[in-house]
């Protein structure tokens, strides 16, 4: 297939461009080979017929050429037989997957070439970020990582679009692609690309939970577990040289990676006490074989000779306890005291999760009790090398083991639970009428709620009788509760840790979780073993998670439990139901004061708060460039803590490659750094606060007159996006709605979005913007230049605006407007005139305070990488619009729902995110 790209003068682009053709040559090739040279013919015809497509719309010159072209394309889709459609919507996909790899191999080719230079660090880095807080003194900086705690956390959601196999086959093409230039190269990706080519991109049935806990651990096996070590010793040794030590430091376990798979019930039926029990134990089981192949290899590079020098008589004491009596070994004790450690973890793995270890151990010892013991005994190893004198062989496999052991454990990652407030609220209520405590806690007062539940939680006995049958949904809830104490003893505190609230909404929510934790043993009086999250989503909530925080702070109970914290608390803010409730600017203001809100709080009781961002992969979600986030948090408000989702798709674009994700793993913490210690000379106060409060509210009233105001509304959604198919598509174990309901308060944010951006609307990423600031320059509340002020020096403004760019870059009114004519003719003319007008209203308002005249003009780089999507993007959406009207019109024969997922696939591949 032929590549589009603009030909730049610009050298560093041209690996790119020579990667890209290679690929797109290749995958030409295979389809010829495949399905035969007329069918590729035809591919390519579509293409440049969508290109003219394209430019009839962008170019007044050719304005007149539009609806000819446009009558031309729909003849070209509509006289695809469905088979060859298949074809068809599968090679523009490909080739976009093809494209991904390819820009992600070329920015790791540049990120390495910059380090090897003597360049200027680049933000985003660790040397950049040490080099900015210079005037951070060592002890300081020191001092930061012992409290910092950076954690993106995995979660499962309906977007995660691509299959396992798929990824597989395309890392390999990203190795292949990384490797110097030669004709066996070629045809390895010959091979990988025909094999891609082969595979089939849909499941034939949902994805399960179990699926959903395999997918998650693949990244753990190909990308943290190798690429955490090293990051960490990066940092090490950039901070050696910055601190001008002798040796690395060896930091505190301050970066690791979370998850919400098997613990996340929220609106998923299909997660539970087992599905908890099968993440904690497939998680162990990943982890501990790793450590038994590490442990052997390990033991390979320590045959060190007791002849040739003395040994530390820690070693020789443990050598013999070791169990390893081989005569061909006595001399070694470092050898044996390795076979030792293989043998007890041999027992910890069979214990843990029946495994068994392969090479069988060669003596028989016990399990460690704890990873603690594991890590102990490589520190005493790494230390007997220091003394006598060969530390630099505690370096290399054994440090990188012991960091293992630091961040990993014996349970690999902490596993979040999520269940929403009324289903806590459900539970306890049955649990105290059956007990006869209370018979009618749900039509209490928020003050009688927490009242009772203050006495309840000071009392040591439990609710649940086992003389008395419960309903399932308490069964559930409790079970779960059990589920987390067991992984607890089995694994670690760590293992199961926290326990986030959804549509947290009152002290009583917060409460009710204790009472149930209580039942499995895990709260008491005077404290919790899992700390509880209460997790803002609404507009309305985060309007008042200060007054909620500052109720429970002050409730005895609750400040106990904190205190056991050693005074820290979680809060996690949603910034997916918050944007679907009030659109993008008033969801991204209402986060920014209630981030200071509850800073404010919690220091008014001597607390240290960290914050859980919940962010998607889109904008309309909360998404956007990482590093900028951060940055433009209230300052004080990072201070060392960040944890965010990592969701769906965007789980593969940032960490399927594993250069890719070390990168992505150092912004989060590079970023976490800065913004802590570097001096923010700018905040949201004043005049600022004065001005977002207007405009907020302004695109707040605008956003909400289209989507709750506007009869038909809903009808429109349903109609002119591909909602309905997509709650269909085999991507995931949850429902695309909360409950059966029509109503967008019960539809999931995730599928909202995802559907916006299917038709090029990218709604939830910027309507309402136009419009509030059109009105507040008209109404003389400010001035342009106040607005341009912002812009140029608070960051906060200005990742707002350039999120806003990236997504109207990626928006196509042209596209839209054909799935509008999906909908019904009265409700497309009340809905989509206005969403067109506000788009123009908001791309000439981004400009104007911008200083722009185009899109990302300031990023030229990924305005290039979104132009060159679109030859093939566009007949994507074109093959999905002639799909849907066939479909629609009652065509539901099983290729062409399967060519209609398929072109689900390919678009939120182009697009690089979805929901």
């Amino acid at each position: 297939m032929e590549t589009t790209e603009r030909e730049s003068g610009d050298e560093k682009e041209q690996l790119l461009r020579e990667d890209r053709r290679l690929l797109g040559r290749l995958l030409g090739d295979v389809i010829g080979e495949q399905v035969g040279a007329a069918t590729l013919e035809r591919i390519e015809t579509i293409r440049q017929t969508a290109v003219r497509f394209r430019r009839s719309l962008s170019d007044p010159a050719l304005a007149g050429e539009a609806a000819a072209v446009k009558a031309e394309l729909e003849s070209q889709l509509d006289a695809l037989p469905i088979e060859e459609t298949l074809h068809v919507v599968r090679a523009f996909s490909y080739f976009s997957h093809l494209l991904n790899i390819a820009e992600d191999a070329h920015q790791n080719r540049r990120r390495r070439a910059h380090a090897q230079g003597r360049s200027p660090r680049r933000p985003g880095s660790f040397a950049y970020a040490l080099e900015r807080a210079a005037k951070a003194s060592g002890a300081s900086l020191l001092e930061w990582f012992a409290r910092a705690r950076v954690s993106p956390v995995l979660t499962a959601h309906p977007t995660e679009v691509q299959r396992q196999s798929i990824l597989e086959c395309e890392r390999e093409i990203a190795r292949l692609i990384a490797l110097p230039d030669s004709p066996g190269r070629e045809r390895a990706l010959h091979a990988q690309v025909l094999r891609l080519w082969l595979t089939a991109m849909l499941r034939l049935s949902k994805l399960t939970v179990a699926d959903e806990i395999a997918n998650a651990l693949a990244y753990f096996r190909l990308t943290f577990i190798p690429g955490i070590p090293r990051l960490y010793a990066d940092l090490e040794e950039a901070l050696r040289a910055r601190l001008a030590l002798e040796r690395a430091p060896w930091l505190p376990p301050f970066l690791a990676v979370g998850t919400w798979v098997g613990g996340d019930r929220d609106g998923n039926p299909n997660v539970g006490p087992e599905t908890l029990e099968l993440a904690a134990s497939e998680q162990a089981r990943l982890i501990l074989a790793h450590y038994l192949e590490e442990a052997n290899l390990l033991g390979r590079e320590f045959g060190l000779s007791a002849r040739l020098k003395p040994v530390p008589r820690e070693v020789l004491e443990q050598a013999e306890r070791s169990g390893d009596e081989s005569a061909h070994r006595r001399d070694e004790p470092y050898r044996r005291v390795v076979s030792g450690i293989y043998s007890r973890l041999a027992a910890t793995a069979k214990a843990l999760v029946g495994l068994e270890a392969m090479p069988a151990p060669i003596a028989e010892r016990p399990p460690y009790g704890t990873a603690a013991g594991f890590a102990a005994d490589l520190e005493l190893i790494a230390r007997a090398l220091e003394e006598q004198g060969a530390g630099l062989l505690a370096e290399g496999r054994l440090r990188a083991l012991r960091r293992k052991v630091s961040v990993f454990g014996f349970h690999l990652a902490p596993i979040d639970l999520r269940q929403s407030s009324d289903e806590h609220s459900a539970a306890v209520a049955e649990l105290l009428a059956r007990a006869g405590a209370e018979p009618a806690y749900e039509s209490l007062s928020e003050a009688g709620r927490t009242a009772l539940l203050a006495r309840e939680l000071a009392l040591a006995r439990p609710l649940r009788s086992p003389r008395l049958a419960y309903s399932p949904q308490v069964e559930r809830e409790l079970g779960v509760a059990a589920a987390a104490a067991r992984a607890q003893k089995r694994l670690g505190k760590a293992a199961v840790s926290k326990y986030v609230i959804s549509h947290c909404e009152s002290l009583s929510d917060l409460l009710e979780v204790g009472v149930l934790l209580r039942e499995a043993g895990l709260a008491r009086p005077d404290g919790l073993d899992l700390d509880v999250i209460p997790l803002f989503e609404s507009i309305a909530d985060l309007e008042r998670c200060g007054a909620i925080m500052e109720s429970a702070l002050a409730q005895p109970v609750y400040r106990a439990w904190v205190r056991a914290r050693e005074d820290e608390q979680e809060v996690m803010l949603g910034y997916s139901d918050s944007n679907k409730d009030g659109g993008y600017l008033s969801s991204s203001w209402t986060l920014y004061k209630a981030t200071a809100d509850l800073m404010r709080v919690c220091r008014a009781h001597g607390v240290r708060l960290r914050l859980f961002h919940g962010r998607g992969g889109t904008v309309g979600r909360g998404g956007g460039p990482s590093y900028e986030a951060v940055l433009s948090q209230p300052p004080g408000s990072v201070d060392g803590a960040l944890r965010l989702t990592e969701q769906g798709e965007v789980i593969a674009s940032k960490y399927a490659d594993p250069e890719n994700g070390r990168h992505n793993l150092e912004i989060l913490a590079a970023a976490t750094l800065e913004a802590s210690l570097v001096a923010q000379a700018s905040d949201g106060g004043g005049r600022r606060a004065e001005i977002m409060e207007e405009l907020s509210q302004l695109a707040l009233a605008s956003y909400r007159a289209l989507v709750r105001d506007t009869p038909g509304f809903m009808d429109y959604f349903r109609a002119a996006t591909p909602f309905s198919e997509i709650a269909s598509l085999n991507i995931g174990s949850r429902p695309a709605s909360r409950k059966p309901s029509e109503r967008l308060e019960d539809l999931r944010a995730i599928p909202w979005v995802f559907s916006w951006s299917q038709c090029r609307v990218m709604l939830p990423g910027w309507y309402g913007f136009g419009t509030a600031v059109s009105q507040w320059l008209e109404k003389k509340r400010g001035t342009l230049a106040e607005l341009r002020e912002m812009h140029a020096s608070w960051p906060f403004f200005r990742a707002v605006l350039s999120n806003l760019d990236m997504v109207l870059a990626k928006t196509d009114l042209g596209i839209a407007a054909r799935y509008a004519e999906l909908a019904d003719a009265r409700v497309r003319e009340a809905v989509f005139p206005r969403i067109a007008a506000e788009w123009r209203a908001a791309r000439d308002r981004l400009f104007a305070i911008a200083g722009a005249s185009e899109f990302l003009a300031g990023n030229p780089t990924l305005a290039r990488s979104i132009r060159n999507r679109f030859a093939y993007l566009d007949p994507l959406n074109h093959i999905q619009l002639a799909l849907l009207r066939r479909y629609r019109a009652g065509d539901a024969e099983e290729r062409t729902v399967r060519a209609i997922h398929l072109t689900i696939n390919g678009i939120a591949a182009v697009l690089r995110n979805s929901g």
